[in-house]
């Protein structure tokens, strides 16, 4: 299924559904960013999605993590609170979400990285080669407010 998103787009379609999510930054011993480049429009993205009915927020990270790269993490801290209503996901299926992300900070305590149905490629980032991936702006920020080493977490 392809998505296309928008932000701040006055042609943009009404969104018809506000999902509950959570993504994750993990980062190795290098201080690297793990990412994953997605199948659905081919932009790079922090590991994360949609929470289950019978999730938690930090449990929805654990699991989307898991199912989209391999790696078992635990969650270390919060980054922030990403609700934006001018940023709009339009779905091939008719879908458009507004979507609540909520961002914590994780590390790995096992698995191993393996590509899902979901991506193309996965590694892991530094920092100042970020600039260079095609990437949507939303996710940008959220890896930027992590990269600021906030003391307190985003609230928007």
């Amino acid at each position: 299924m392809a998505r296309t998103e928008y932000y701040d787009d006055p042609n943009a379609p009404r969104p018809n559904s506000l999902v509950v999510a959570a993504s994750a930054v993990v980062t190795d011993g290098y201080g690297r960013v793990l990412l994953q480049r997605r199948r659905d429009n081919d932009l790079w993205a922090l590991p994360g999605g949609a929470m289950d009915m019978d999730d938690s927020l930090p449990g929805t990270a654990v699991r989307e993590v898991k199912e989209e790269t391999g790696l078992d993490v635990e969650i270390t801290g919060l980054v922030g609170t990403y609700t934006d209503p001018r940023h709009v996901i339009a779905y091939s299926d008719g879908e458009v979400r507004r979507q609540f992300n909520v961002c914590f900070t994780a590390r790995v305590v096992g698995g191993a990285l393996a590509i899902s149905d979901e991506s193309t490629e996965l590694r892991f980032v530094a920092p100042e080669e970020l600039g260079s991936l095609p990437m949507h702006h939303t996710q940008r920020l959220r890896i930027r407010h992590f990269l600021e080493h906030r003391a307190t977490p985003y609230l928007g």
